[in-house]
């Protein structure tokens, strides 16, 4: 079953559409070595303003980083330097995704994050979005951050497998993933942001992820918007948003 839900939960592709030079933006390659021997690759885009953090962005379950481009454009444009990684199987990365393997993803992300010159260890946020919400939501529970951003973010994989696939139920369903049974464990400032109209991850399950988060915490849904379309319509608010409320923490 978990082979199964595995064809189910990642959609990677190994060509990179574009790069941060496409939209105008000064970058490097990372290389990253996980504690397991994978190679994974990867991007640091500088604040293009007062620096406000340090950024890790853990992108969701389809595609790679060079579909990310956007999210860092906004980003650094309010202050933010960015760390973009590709989880084993994505883009650049070798070997094939699964959940432990994502968490050992973000360890080492988050290691070479520290490693960048100029990094105050005191200011890295996290950014999850949609599958990267869960990622980031376990690395916070071992290494807290200044604040955690989740994006369209899924309660757990047997609330989307109920709400995506009627078949899928229950005990069926491996338990990977599980923010929802996680959050409670964290203690630092977390938003949340989703899509009013998401038909991927409905907004119950972002809703859910806030109410069970101890605080200090901030819901954000935004009208009128989806799973897909979040950061094309709504992205310059949402990065400004992010901003503020991190100059807070």
């Amino acid at each position: 079953m978990r082979a199964l839900l595995g064809s189910f939960l990642y959609f990677p592709e190994r060509e990179l559409a574009s790069t941060p030079a496409d939209a105008g933006l000064t970058y490097r390659d990372l290389e990253l070595t996980t504690g397991d021997g994978e190679r994974l690759h990867g991007w640091w885009v500088e604040a293009r303003a007062d620096r406000v953090g340090h950024l890790l962005l853990c992108h969701g379950n389809g595609g790679n980083i060079g579909d990310r481009v956007l999210h860092a454009e906004l980003l650094t444009a309010v202050g933010f330097d960015v760390v973009l990684f590709d989880y084993r199987g994505y883009g650049r990365s070798t070997g094939r995704p699964d959940e432990a393997g994502t968490y050992r993803d973000a360890r080492s992300a988050r290691e070479c994050l520290l490693a960048q010159p100029g990094v105050d260890a005191d200011r890295i946020f996290y950014l999850g979005e949609s599958l990267g919400g869960a990622v980031a939501v376990e690395l916070a529970t071992e290494h807290p951050p200044a604040g955690l951003v989740l994006l369209s973010s899924f309660a757990s994989v047997r609330a989307m497998a109920k709400a995506q696939y009627k078949v899928l139920r229950g005990p069926l369903v491996p338990d990977v993933y599980p923010s929802l049974d996680r959050i409670g464990e964290l203690h630092v400032p977390l938003l949340v942001i989703h899509g009013e109209r998401d038909d991927i991850v409905p907004l119950d399950q972002g809703r859910a992820l806030y109410e069970a988060a101890p605080g200090p915490k901030r819901l954000h849904v935004v009208p009128g918007v989806g799973h897909n379309d979040i950061l094309d319509r709504a992205g310059r608010e949402l990065a400004g948003e992010i901003a503020a409320w991190a100059s807070e923490q």
